[in-house]
C-alpha cells in the first residue's frame, strides 16, 4: 500500500512540474545580424540593409555599421551578376586573427571605419526597432564606400 501510495504521488509531482511555465524567448531578436544588398552606384560605392544590436538604438546603429563593413571586407556582399563588388576586400586566409591590432583599432567607437560608412542614402524613419530588457535591435541603410576603403587597407598593407 505504501508502495503503490510513493509511486502515486511521485507521478503527481513529476505531472506538476512538467506544467510549469516556460520563459520564451523571441528568436527573432537574436537572429543573426545580416546584411542586405540594396543598391550600387557609379562610384563604386554599395547601399545596404544592415543589422545590428546594443544597449540602446545609437549603440544598435554603429553596430550595424560595423556589421556591413566585416560583411564587405570579410565575406563579400551578395549583388545580383555576381559583380567585382560582391567579392570581399580582404581574400588572406584567417585575416581577422592575422590583422586583429588592425582590425581592433579600425572598429573601435568613433574609430577609422566611420570614414566608410555613410547614411546619406538613408530615408527619414526607415529604421526598423525592436528592443527588449536587455538591447535595441536596429536595421537601417548605410552607404559603404568600398573604393576608398580599399585605397585605406592598401595604404595600411594589409590588401596588394
Amino acid at each position: 500500500m505504501k508502495k503503490l501510495m510513493f509511486i502515486a504521488m511521485a507521478a503527481v509531482l513529476m505531472i506538476a512540474s512538467s506544467c510549469s511555465t516556460v520563459k520564451k524567448t523571441d528568436a527573432s531578436f537574436y537572429a543573426a545580424e545580416s546584411v542586405v544588398y540594396l543598391n550600387n552606384e557609379a562610384d563604386g560605392s554599395i547601399t545596404v540593409r544592415a543589422t545590428g544590436s546594443g544597449r540602446n538604438r545609437y549603440d544598435a546603429i554603429d553596430q550595424a555599421k560595423k556589421n556591413a563593413l566585416r560583411e564587405m571586407m570579410f565575406k563579400g556582399i551578395n549583388v545580383p551578376g555576381n559583380a567585382y563588388i560582391s567579392k570581399p576586400l580582404i581574400t588572406t586566409v584567417n585575416a581577422e586573427e592575422k590583422y586583429a591590432d588592425f582590425l581592433n583599432a579600425f572598429f573601435v567607437d568613433g574609430g577609422a571605419y566611420e570614414q566608410f560608412v555613410s547614411s546619406a542614402d538613408k530615408k527619414i524613419l526607415s529604421n526598423r526597432k525592436n528592443r527588449n530588457k536587455i538591447q535595441a535591435k536596429v536595421t537601417t541603410t548605410v552607404r559603404l564606400l568600398r573604393p576608398e576603403l580599399a585605397q585605406y587597407l592598401k595604404e595600411n598593407e594589409i590588401i596588394k
